[in-house]
């Protein structure tokens, strides 16, 4: 009996000792300055091999005990930090670590005899890259959680003492709930989660994206139509198995690159077990600290040298502006068939302080994937627009996020959200929010008007003297099926009245689909007018400043237009055009009323009425609505056709000429790697009748001292006119290929540019013999030059970009017709470039 109680005793002793004497210790390490997790940590006991790696959302849990009672946590491009542990109990340790300030620089490779064993891991990942690669299924989609937020961190002193900053102490004096116990303050501005399913299919390569459901809270949002197409999956595709990588627009190389021997140094650090994977761990850094490429730490599967998991960090030294790191951390798994897909991917863009009197940026994404399939590839129509918002996508309660959300808000989030309720209704906060919004549309919205644009407010030009101008343009709350604009500007030197009426109707906001009516009467110019197949938005500083100061042939003008557009497919569109315009120059000019007669009457003022249809062909171009309009995100690796064919009516409307004209153009943004950048653009066009000079291509030139891209930066303005035309526009943007390989120079992160540009051209004798050459009295009018045949108008270039970050400079030499009256050889542009 005693012997039985005695092991009755030993064993609840056994087991009480077990249970309540094993220390068991859980808890999340989080970035100090960011509050994100930090995932894939180092977390052990001080003095042993004990310890743990944090998961993907920064936690842990680690058993055990030591002769220490310190606990460590460690990792790479972080301060180690140590905490005090209690043993024999369960308990919670947080941490936050603290960037450091010389970090991502910690390993070295020395050359030697024995070759580095991370080599064959990383031939062995290159050889198994065709069968990891996502892009190689067929077809699969999958269920996309994603949450962004953005904030304001770093505030300086100086910042704080600003009377606007003062108003909103109150809630500064609150962040310390958003930092954390050893965090740096930060001041939230926005945050939002989407639901959507995303698709993809390999041959041809389309994807789509359903946003199913959008949650936005921000400062200055209030209307989520537009930022709700651009939080979800499609805008966080992150893909390693690819040479380069396209972030913030900038192309950033692989660690598993196919240079990846030229490019990085590895270090094989250690081996893990990571959800049923024997891993490698491996170390990689950029050879040029300057490069556009990460440093970090990339986990590799020993059966299919698959990325298990990869944390991903650009350098602060590389040539980016404003950008003090972009971190990429992601979890992949395989699926059927072998490839490797994200599951979880977070990301982090820390924007630097402009100035030591202003503060930091904070941008932080997280994209959670779930019920990945692999399938059969969708009908190649199913991929018409690629990204498709739900009617009720903003339709919700917070039930419905509590249910369907892949993870739960942590407590900071919630904080975030009720601290961005706080700031929208300081009244110093909407101000500021207004004007930043007035500033970047540059419209001024008032209800269902919105008012502007502001920088045509004002002007001033040699025939109407200072000019001031009002219009506005209806919005979405007034209707998302017709929109309504206008404008009336006055002259003080020629006391005249100008103005313009137009209204758009849409019919199809899927299949994009616009009628409008156009009428206006207003004043313009001769051979700065850009024609139907040009982007302009390379050109809007360059054409604004036209608009002052001496006009060039200047002309009055009277014009009505019918129009119509349709997306007919994802890559095709037609429009068509029915105009109808009056021209009255201002300057010296004259026609022959009848051109087939050389003494016919000689006549001033003109009219056309003309038809118009416009196509184009961009196979992979992609769009986003925003209000009643459309913005092109441009394509992605096919060119874009675009043709136009115009036909003039005599006798219709009162047109005074018949006439034919095609144009044809295609251009394309080559990304060649860290080669650099290219851009083309090739135009051609023939007007097959004899006309006057004025309804002839008049190729734009550059007298302004600002660059463009739409124009032949050392040609005069109206100097040469054409009939026929054929042109190339070229530049290549070499990033820091060059010029970060050039000691001293190298610091100054400037960035080189070559630009060249070559013109065809010509006119026919019959349509030079229609031209009249003098007034009723026998004065000579002003005429144009006209290339010779197989003699093309040359120019090439060289410039300079990220010059303090903001401006470029070029200097183009021209190469031909050097011998024409008063032209320079040369010329130097500047332009002002913001770019990361």
């Amino acid at each position: 009996m005693k012997t039985t109680i005695c092991s009755v005793l030993l064993a609840l002793w056994c087991i009480s000792h077990c249970v309540f004497g094993q220390t068991i210790i859980e808890g999340k390490v989080t970035d100090a300055e960011t509050g994100d997790p930090i995932p894939f940590a180092s977390v052990y006991f001080q003095g042993t091999t004990i310890g743990v790696p944090t998961d993907f959302d920064g936690f842990y849990r680690i058993k055990g005990e030591a002769k220490s009672d310190t606990l460590v946590v460690s990792y790479i491009g972080y301060e180690t930090k140590t905490k005090a542990y209690q043993k024999g109990v369960t308990q919670t340790i947080n941490f936050q670590l603290n960037p450091e300030a010389t970090a991502l620089s910690d390993f070295v490779v020395t050359a030697g005899k024995v070759e580095n064993p991370a080599f064959d891991i990383l031939r062995q990942v290159m050889d198994h890259k065709p069968m990891n690669d996502k892009r190689r299924l067929a077809a699969y989609e999958f269920d996309s959680y994603n949450k962004i937020e953005i904030d304001v961190d770093n505030i300086s002193d100086k910042l704080r003492q600003k009377k606007f900053m003062r108003k909103i102490a109150a809630v500064l004096d609150s962040i310390e709930v958003i930092a954390g116990e050893d965090g740096k303050p930060i001041l939230p501005l926005f945050i939002s989660e989407s639901l959507s399913r995303y698709y993809y299919r390999s041959d041809p390569r389309l994807s789509k994206e359903e946003v199913l459901k959008t949650k936005i809270t921000g400062v200055g949002i209030e209307d989520g139509s537009l930022i709700s197409q651009v939080i979800g999956s499609s805008f966080q595709q992150y893909n390693f198995y690819q040479n380069r990588m396209n972030i913030v627009e900038k192309e950033f190389a692989s660690p598993i690159a196919d240079g990846w021997r030229i490019l990085y140094d590895y270090v094989l650090e250690d081996s893990v077990t990571i959800g049923g994977e024997f891993c490698y761990l491996l170390d990689f850094k950029p050879k040029n600290d300057q490069e556009l490429a990460f440093v970090g730490k990339m986990w590799i599967t020993k059966r299919d040298f698959a990325i298990k998991q990869i944390d991903a960090t650009v350098q602060r030294t590389a040539n980016l502006n404003f950008i003090e790191k972009i971190k990429i951390q992601q979890e992949l798994d395989r699926v059927e068939n072998g490839a490797w897909l994200p599951v979880k991917t977070r990301v982090l863009v820390d924007v630097a302080e402009i100035t030591n009197k202003s503060a930091g940026f904070l941008a932080k994404f997280y994209t959670s994937n779930q019920n990945l399939r692999v399938t059969e590839p969708k009908d190649t129509r199913f991929f018409e627009r690629a990204i498709e918002l739900s009617e009720q996508s903003r339709e919700y309660d917070e039930s419905f996020w509590e249910q369907n959300r892949h993870d739960k808000l942590t407590p900071t989030e919630i904080n975030v959200i009720s601290m961005i309720d706080t700031l929208k209704n300081i009244p110093i906060v909407k101000t500021w929010t207004t004007l930043a919004k007035t500033f970047a549309r540059g419209y001024v919205e008032v209800g269902s008007f919105d008012l502007g644009p502001w920088p045509f407010l004002l002007g001033n030009n040699n025939i109407e003297g200072w000019r001031v101008r009002v219009g506005g343009r209806t919005n979405e709350h007034f209707s998302r099926r017709w929109q309504f604009n206008g404008y009336m500007a006055y002259g003080f030197d020629d006391e005249k009245y100008k103005y313009g009426l137009g209204a758009t109707w849409i019919a199809d906001r899927n299949n994009w689909t616009t009628f409008n009516v156009n009428y206006r009467k207003d004043i313009d110019q001769f051979g700065i007018q850009p024609d139907a197949l040009t982007d302009i938005d390379g050109g809007t500083a360059f054409l604004a400043l036209t608009q002052l100061g001496n006009l060039v042939r200047p002309f009055r003008y009277e014009s009505y237009q019918l129009g119509a557009f349709r997306q007919f497919s994802r890559a095709f569109s037609a429009g068509i055009l029915l105009t109808n315009k009056s021209f009255q120059p201002e300057f010296d000019f004259r026609y022959r009323t009848n051109l087939e007669k050389p003494d016919s009457p000689l006549g001033t003022d003109f009219s056309t009425s003309e038809v118009t249809l416009r196509l184009k062909y961009a196979r992979d171009e992609s769009f986003i609505i925003n209000d009643n309009s459309r913005i092109s995100l441009g394509t992605l690796r096919w060119p874009m056709f675009m043709a136009s064919v115009t036909r003039g009516f005599k006798g219709v409307a009162g047109g005074d000429f018949d006439y034919t004209r095609i144009n044809f153009g295609v251009q394309q943004r080559l990304k060649l790697g860290f080669w650099g950048v290219s851009n083309y653009q090739i135009n051609a066009g023939h007007t097959f009748e004899d006309l006057p000079y004025t309804l002839l291509n008049a190729h734009i030139g550059n007298e302004q001292i600002v660059y463009t891209t739409i124009a032949f930066n050392t040609m005069q303005f109206y100097e040469f006119v054409s009939q026929s035309y054929a042109s190339l526009r070229y530049q290549h943007q070499f990033g820091g290929f060059i010029l970060n390989r050039v000691p001293l120079v190298r610091k100054l992160k400037w960035r080189l540019v070559g630009t060249g540009n070559i013109l065809f051209g010509g006119v026919s004798q019959s349509t030079l013999d229609v031209q009249a050459l003098t007034d009723e009295n026998g004065n000579s009018l002003p005429q144009f030059d006209v290339l010779e045949n197989g003699r093309p108008f040359a120019e090439v270039g060289v410039g300079v970009e990220n010059i303090f970050k903001f401006f470029r400079v070029d200097y183009i030499r021209r190469l031909t017709y050097l011998e024409n009256p008063g032209v320079e050889k040369s010329a130097i542009k500047f332009s002002f470039n913001l770019s990361l």
